[in-house]
């Protein structure tokens, strides 16, 4: 008994994008996010490739490309989310099948990059995850990978391949200079999230805080203390993940507690486990602003949540990797909302 979707179908007309007579953009999508998939084609004005992808009783997985790829550039689309070590899998043996039907290169599209938190040992004896996630990305057979906020750029050196790095930043960013919240102030959870909380205060031309917190355990945070002015203003707490919401929640609280008239949120990938949904539906949290990089609990109280698309940002880096030019002025945020 299959226990997941069993065909990645394609969708739209059949219209490849050739730069050459020997040369075809092709895109296909895995199963852990085929909607971003989609989107991602219909901005490039282009079919979703065909792609069998189906899970044996035994949990196997089994992949098919059911068009020839031959001689093409081939885009797969896959983010290592929930669940991860099975979405991880389908993603190699995806890269591989393709290496194997003679592909002339293979993209590896992966907006949310699991495992990227352990990048490091910060015990004796633990193994740094990343690393063999980017060592099987490689062995599988990627030529390039794309991905977006990495939890530490660092990542990219773990990469013999090329790796493009893109943020949904900008976009984020522009969501709430739209809104004209006011005297604003952006709030970075931890001391290492200051450099991406800074680029966004510096785009909204706002202050910066900073929270300090406790971790005394993987997936535990308390926040301690607030450093920075916030009383009177619209703090926007900045993130590139929101897992089990708890710092996230903790971090709502110390704001408003220290003045802040009102809480915002926002992170590029929603990762939400456990109790997130609902400890952000019982905080005192106005917004929290999220991208489409993960997809959202269908069945999940989702009420305080903005999804924005990341879809125009992947598909604008497609296109340039695939007609090798520059991506440095998405790099720059060239690629706004409004």
């Amino acid at each position: 008994m299959e226990t997941r979707e069993d065909l990645a179908e394609g969708w739209g007309p059949r219209m490849p994008v050739r730069r050459s007579p020997s040369r075809t953009l092709m895109l296909f999508s895995g199963r852990g996010n085929p909607e971003l998939g989609r989107r991602i084609v219909e901005k490039l004005g282009i079919g979703l490739g065909r792609v069998l992808v189906k899970t044996f009783a035994d949990g196997e997985i089994y992949v098919k490309y059911e068009e020839s790829i031959r001689g093409a550039d081939v885009f797969i689309v896959q983010p290592t989310c929930r669940p991860v070590n099975e979405n991880l899998m389908e993603l190699l043996i995806m890269i591989q099948a393709a290496k194997l039907a003679s592909a002339y290169r293979v993209v590896a599209v992966i907006p949310w990059f699991g495992y990227s938190r352990q990048d490091k040992k910060s015990q004796p004896r633990e193994p740094i995850t990343a690393r063999l996630v980017a060592d099987l990305l490689e062995a599988a057979g990627a030529d390039r990978v794309l991905t977006m906020d990495l939890h530490a750029g660092q990542l990219q050196g773990f990469f013999k391949v090329p790796v493009d790095h893109m943020t949904a930043v900008p976009m984020l960013a522009d969501y709430f200079k739209f809104k004209k919240l006011g005297d604003v102030v952006v709030v970075s959870p931890d001391a290492g999230g200051v450099k991406m909380a800074k680029r966004c205060a510096d785009r909204l031309g706002a202050s910066l805080a900073v929270l300090t917190k406790l971790r005394p355990e993987h997936n535990e945070a308390r926040v301690m203390h607030v450093i920075g002015d916030v009383a009177g203003k619209t703090a926007i707490i900045v993130d590139d993940i929101v897992d089990t919401a708890g710092t996230l929640c903790n971090g709502v609280e110390a704001l408003l507690a220290k003045g802040a008239t009102q809480v915002y949120a926002t992170a590029t990938h929603p990762v939400l486990s456990g109790e997130a949904y609902e400890r952000i539906a019982r905080s005192g949290l106005r917004e929290l602003v999220v991208t489409d990089t993960v997809p959202l609990r269908a069945d999940a109280a989702r009420e305080k949540i903005v999804v924005l698309s990341t879809a125009g940002i992947l598909a604008d880096t497609i296109r340039n990797v695939f007609d090798d030019e520059s991506v440095s002025a998405l790099f720059q945020g060239e690629n706004q909302l409004f």
